[in-house]
């Protein structure tokens, strides 16, 4: 069964919010979030403004996956993160 577009963009998010406050995460959820984003880039229902934002996201999914510190990375898009979150909210 695959996920909805709104599922999606609330898992994206989920992950998003979780690095955020957490201040940390894995590799695995790095990879989903790269999985997340080409999915909803060929989606007709995801707003450009969004796809935008999805574009850094899969850059930051995509350092994060092959960082050897993954923590590190995390803390250094702090900031980021908070502002995608807000940014996806806003055009979901």
């Amino acid at each position: 069964m695959s996920l909805s577009h709104g599922d999606q963009v609330t898992l994206l998010t989920d992950i998003l919010y979780n690095h955020q406050t957490d201040c940390c995460g894995s590799v695995a959820e790095c990879e989903q979030l790269e999985r997340l984003v080409k999915s909803l880039m060929v989606n007709s229902q995801v707003d450009q403004n969004v796809k935008d934002i999805l574009q850094e996201v899969y850059f930051y999914g995509q350092r994060g996956a092959e960082t050897a510190d993954l923590n590190q990375h995390i803390l250094a898009n702090q900031e980021n993160l908070s502002q995608w979150v807000i940014d996806i909210g806003q055009f979901s």
